[in-house]
């Protein structure tokens, strides 16, 4: 079993439909640009209110990835 060093970064993700698709909509951004992603966590859910109902999500990810050799 070989043994990992990983960088841990922390973006935040919006998204209209729900906290899920935020943190899917960060992951996929950061997957463009960042290499070997491994997990995520989310520390923080924030919301905008419009006219008494969310309108707006946002979620706080922590993303671990590998670093390269």
């Amino acid at each position: 079993m070989s043994t990992h060093v990983y960088k841990k970064i922390e973006i935040v993700g919006t998204s209209t439909k729900s906290i899920e698709d935020a943190a899917d909509n960060a992951i996929q951004r950061a997957s463009k640009t960042i290499n070997n992603l491994r997990w995520f966590e989310i520390s923080e859910t924030r919301g905008d209110i419009e006219d008494g109902k969310v309108a707006h999500w946002q979620v706080t990810l922590k993303i671990g990835f590998t670093l390269e050799e």
